[in-house]
């Protein structure tokens, strides 16, 4: 028997939309790259990295691997603590809370994927509106979503501009991102929807579906940010040729996304 056929659809905008307004979701840039690299780096060096960006201050990206590799640890360890926590109190009626549990695991996406934009370079990320699309573009590298990996090839370029790269000629543009960002929540939506039978099975064991939650969140937990951190590695190691190459790889992937874009504007000028 297909139990996803009977699963409740999920709005992902509003667990997305709901995870930044949790308290703990929002990651200081500052305090936290001063925490990670102090007494790692020159004073100097600090100073420079959180004006212009690691990247930009020319940390060395054996140093960075080596931080995010102890951020997704730390994360990781702590969104598999609270989901076993959450998936400890057992019966039917705890499937209702699905949503909620949901919430609080893309929080913690949320946050180590801010943490890991501004160890490899990324200025400031704000949980507003507009940058959520950000956000949601890193969510799409995280699922490996073609458009959100192109997209992150131009994010960095622009972000390593300090140290020469050529930023190429056509941008990332905000109706792009836009795109891309619904692309990617339309594909996690429906893969949200099947994930959230399994999880109301694991509420329906007391104690042990806690377990089962918590080994759940690391099967799904880890291999996404891994991915993430991936992806970001790469494209802060690319010399300026090789980053000025993946723009221009980059623009052919996303010029269906500047077509929609396009299409959307014009029809929201007629209505």
């Amino acid at each position: 028997m297909d139990n996803t056929k009977n699963a409740t659809p999920i709005n992902v905008e509003d667990i997305i939309a709901t995870a930044c307004k949790l308290p703990y979701c929002k990651i200081e840039r500052d305090a936290f790259l001063t925490t990670q690299l102090k007494g790692k780096v020159s004073e100097k060096q600090l100073a420079d990295a959180l004006e212009n960006g690691t990247i930009n201050a020319g940390i060395s990206i054996d140093l960075l691997n080596k931080i995010a590799s102890g951020t997704i640890k730390f994360e990781t360890t702590k969104t598999t603590a609270l989901s076993t926590a959450a998936g400890i109190p057992g019966g039917i009626a705890m499937a209702g809370t699905i949503p909620a549990d949901l919430g609080q695991f893309y929080a913690h996406v949320l946050r180590v994927a801010q943490k890991l934009a501004y160890i490899y370079g990324y200025k400031d990320i704000d949980l507003d509106d507009e940058t959520q699309n950000l956000l949601i573009i890193f969510l799409g590298v995280m699922f490996g979503v073609d458009a959100a990996i192109a997209a992150l090839a131009k994010l960095a370029a622009a972000n390593a501009a300090k140290i020469g790269a050529k930023v190429a000629a056509k941008p990332l543009s905000k109706y792009a991102a836009y795109n891309i960002a619904k692309k990617t929540l339309a594909w996690v939506g429906v893969k949200l929807t099947k994930d959230s039978v399994g999880k109301a099975v694991s509420k329906a064991v007391p104690v042990v579906g806690g377990v089962i939650s918590g080994g759940l969140t690391v099967a799904t937990f880890l291999p996404m940010v891994r991915k993430l951190q991936k992806e970001l590695s790469k494209f802060a190691a690319m010399p300026p040729e090789s980053l000025y190459k993946a723009n221009e790889e980059a623009d052919v992937i996303l010029t269906e996304f500047e077509i929609l874009a396009d299409n959307d504007d014009e029809e929201s000028d007629n209505e």
